[in-house]
């Protein structure tokens, strides 16, 4: 499979992922009864699956490292801190104010992870110099139609 396929993949899988434990939160925080159900419950395992799945094929492809690749690392390190953050939003939190910060603070390590992965640096979004790059040459490579 290519690198392009392979990072649409991880790409959409992170989107779905991020957007399914957001919409959770809300759902934990309103005692909604949608968050019980078997598709609620089932859905976050096939997405965390192809998640992770497309993420060491990216890997595996591009022969790179966590223990090598600093921002590889970073990304790892996030996603422990999300998992943990993850389990005390619905789960293990006594109170809503326990599960929302849980929650809050789980979303900004998401965003980090997110913003590591576009800087492809750990510093991710206080890596401004990576970004300004990235950006900029997006906005050629739209300008001369490629996308």
């Amino acid at each position: 499979m290519s690198y392009a396929i392979l990072k649409a993949i991880h790409v959409g899988a992170a989107t779905l992922s991020g957007l399914r434990f957001f919409a959770r939160g809300l759902g934990v925080l309103a005692h909604a009864p949608w968050i019980r159900t078997r598709v609620a419950c089932s859905i976050p395992h096939v997405v965390d699956t192809v998640l992770l799945t497309s993420a060491l094929a990216l890997a595996w492809t591009l022969h790179v490292s966590p223990l090598a690749t600093p921002w590889l690392g970073a990304k790892l390190v996030g996603l422990f801190a999300y998992i943990g953050l993850g389990l005390v939003a619905p789960r293990f939190g006594r109170s809503n104010a326990v599960r929302g910060t849980a929650w809050i603070t789980a979303l900004l390590v998401f965003g980090y992870i997110v913003s590591v992965a576009i800087a492809n640096d750990p510093r991710g979004l206080f890596a401004p110099e990576r970004w300004e790059l990235r950006i900029g040459l997006r906005v050629l490579a739209a300008a001369a139609g490629g996308g």
